[in-house]
Formats: C-alpha cells, structure tokens, sequence
C-alpha cells in the first residue's frame, strides 16, 4: 500500500476513493492515523487477559451516513497538509515505522486499544483486515494502480467469513467477496443467486 501510495499523481490525490464523501487524499490522511493507531498500540502492553482476537475485534455497525464527526475531520486534515506530496512523505515516514513495529512486536505479548485487551498476534491481523479494505477503497477509481497482494486479500477474506459465520462462493474471487461482502459493491443479479441466505445479510459493515 506503501509503494502505491508513492506512485499516486498529482491527478489521483483529487480522484474519489472507495469511502463514500472521501477522495483519495482523504482516504491516505486516514491512514497516517491508522499507522500512528498501531505504534500506539503496539508499546501499550497489558497484563489483562484477552477480551477480543482478531475476529470479535470487529463490530458490525450501521452502513455510515456522512454525520460522524471524524469523517467530516478527516477531509480537514487533509486539506491542512496543503501539497499532496506532504501528504505521501508523512505517510511513507509513519507508515514505514508502524511495518517496523509489527515485525519487531511480540505476536503474544497483550495489548490495550479501545477498552479492548488482545495479543499484539490479533491486532495485527486485525489489520490485515483494515488495510486491505481500504488498499481496495485507494485503488477503486484507479484503474492502472496496483491492488493489495493475494496473500492479504485472501486472508482478508478468511477473517470476514469467520465474522459472516459461513463461506462466501467459491466462484467469487477474493477481492469480489471483500467488495460486495462489504458493501463496497452491488452484487450482480446472478451473483445475488451465488450467494443464496447470505444475501439478505450483506452487507456486513464493520467498524
């Protein structure tokens, strides 16, 4: 996500990104956040036991309306960085920091966030997670950049069946599971009849 940040243009910072209200410069201002979110994380160790993993983390919430007063923040802050290419250095800079983090953290040691306890292990996958959704929401309107790798789509994939409580269609590829899973998309008619039960449950909007 790092490197297709890097490789944005001029032109693509102002382009929509897959968050409803949000362009891309937006979307890569909210991710400064997430990166500076898991090196706070990753040095707030507890003794707690566990309250959450990787799955339950997760909340199912209410598809958003445009009234959360951090989403109208996020396109403030945005717009304060003025160039786009503060905008990319500083998420380079945190966001490099927060890989070196999570590579050096101990996968078992607990930690606080969000009146949450879980291992540093969950967290992190939790991430997975976060970062491939909206590795797909940069990329949504940009046809030629590249998408999140296969390995983090399909376990990505992995976590919002567990959160679902049943598989999505094997004939769907792992970034078309996410999207329309997430509501990132509309189903197709024949898509609808792919997914039977499960289409009346999607979408699954977590938070």
């Amino acid at each position: 996500m790092r490197t297709a940040v890097g490789e944005l243009t001029e032109q693509d910072w102002e382009r929509p990104s897959g968050c409803t209200g949000w362009l891309v410069r937006d979307l890569v201002c909210h991710l400064i956040i997430d990166a500076q979110d898991v090196l706070i994380t990753l040095v707030t160790p507890t003794d707690a036991e566990p309250t959450a993993d990787s799955v339950t983390y997760w909340k199912l919430v209410e598809p958003p309306t445009g009234e959360d007063p951090l989403d109208a923040l996020i396109p403030r802050l945005a717009a304060a960085y003025g160039e786009p290419r503060w905008l990319k250095f500083h998420f380079d800079d945190v966001g490099s920091a927060a890989g070196r983090a999570a590579g050096l953290a101990d996968r078992k040691v607990r930690v606080a966030t969000q009146d949450m306890v879980l291992t540093a292990g969950d967290y992190l996958s939790a991430y997975v997670m976060e970062w491939t959704l909206h590795h797909l929401d940069l990329v949504a309107h940009l046809p030629s950049a590249a998408g999140p790798p296969a390995e983090t789509l399909a376990a990505a994939r992995a976590s919002l069946e567990k959160i679902a409580g049943a598989p999505f269609p094997a004939s769907f590829p792992d970034e078309d599971a996410l999207l329309i899973g997430t509501g990132r998309r509309a189903p197709t008619d024949t898509e609808k009849a792919a997914l039977g039960e499960l289409a009346a449950r999607i979408p699954f909007v977590l938070g």
